[in-house]
């Protein structure tokens, strides 16, 4: 079985956007309220004496949006500063990512990635179901800033869409010509939004590769990360292009990450529901944390069952929880 060493953990559920694929249009979203989300010294305490204990090095950090979270700096600087963590990251949209930049980099986060699924401002806006004048240039900037700073791999997440965004493939794949930046490219998902998924439905990586391949040529790189990305190069490129095909292939075997909600709920597979357990509750309820270790280790032993395998078993129809609730 594969090691389980890679932790992603909601911060928050809510969030500044209200992406097409992430969050319904048509739905009222009831957020977690302040009482029932993990505290500060309660994740804490479940990094540093469940999680670490058990195996898990690897922690990513994420949303709804990361930063909205009060305190993420003080969070950041904590978790990197366990002696066992190997590699703190964070998955934000990149909007309050600007004057935050420097600090979260000084505080000891590693790697960070951004959504930009447009490089137009009106596209971008439709999918973020924002109207702000500003909000590409303000992503745009927040990504300027990471990269300053230093943040390297600087990765761009793209969830590509039919009819929406799919006629800026190359566009996107281009910002890789010349800086050291990893586009990854996301196969839409029926999580977050089943209808526009029912409607839309989705692009396979292979579609999208041989596009890039008609253009520049495309090798696959010596560049590995730890995640399901499958990851090519343009020759004569500085960056990556990495391809994450959750739905055209099944990469279960290869799964080495489980997902904790911002209150609690340790999730071991993203499109399955069954087999989570409740952290925070168990924590509240003064179980020692020998219990909770206990607990994470059953779960990971049948995390492989619990694995989506190629959505023949698990959750069928409509997720309960939306892709913001879950954290990606």
């Amino acid at each position: 079985m594969n090691q389980i060493n890679y932790l992603r953990i909601s911060l928050i559920d809510r969030c500044n956007f209200r992406c097409v694929y992430c969050m319904p249009d048509d739905t009222e979203l009831n957020y977690i309220l302040k009482k029932q989300l993990l505290t500060n010294d309660e994740l804490l305490t479940l990094i540093k004496d469940v999680f670490i204990p058990v195996g898990f090095n690897r922690f990513r950090l994420t949303g709804g949006e990361p930063l909205l979270r009060p305190g993420v700096v003080d969070l950041v600087n904590k978790i990197a500063h366990f002696p066992q963590t190997q590699d703190l990251s964070m998955t934000t949209n990149g909007f309050l990512l600007a004057p935050l930049a420097q600090d979260l980099y000084n505080a000891g986060l590693t790697r960070i990635n951004i959504s930009l699924d447009s490089l137009n401002p009106h596209t971008f806006n439709l999918i973020i179901g924002h109207h702000s004048s500003h909000g590409w240039e303000q992503v745009w900037c927040g990504i300027q800033s990471a990269d300053k700073v230093g943040f390297n791999p600087l990765k761009l997440n793209v969830v590509v869409i039919p009819g929406v965004n799919d006629h800026e493939i190359l566009n996107l794949a281009a910002l890789t010509l010349d800086k050291n930046w990893h586009v990854r490219f996301i196969e839409f998902m029926p999580i977050g939004n089943n209808t526009l998924f029912s409607d839309r439905g989705w692009v396979s990586s292979a579609q999208l590769r041989d596009q890039i391949r008609q253009r520049w040529g495309l090798t696959e790189s010596q560049v590995c990360g730890s995640g399901p990305a499958d990851v090519f190069q343009i020759p004569g490129a500085k960056g990556t292009l990495g391809f994450i095909s959750q739905m055209s292939e099944c990469f279960c075997d290869r799964c080495n990450r489980v997902r904790l909600s911002a209150d609690g709920w340790l999730r071991p597979c993203l499109l399955n529901e069954s087999g989570q357990i409740d952290l925070k509750t168990a924590l509240r309820s003064s179980q020692t944390m020998e219990q909770l270790q206990q607990q994470v280790r059953e779960l990971l032993n049948l995390k492989s069952e619990i694995n989506f395998k190629e959505r023949n078993p698990g959750t069928l129809g409509t997720y309960s929880r939306t892709m913001s609730q879950i954290g990606g």
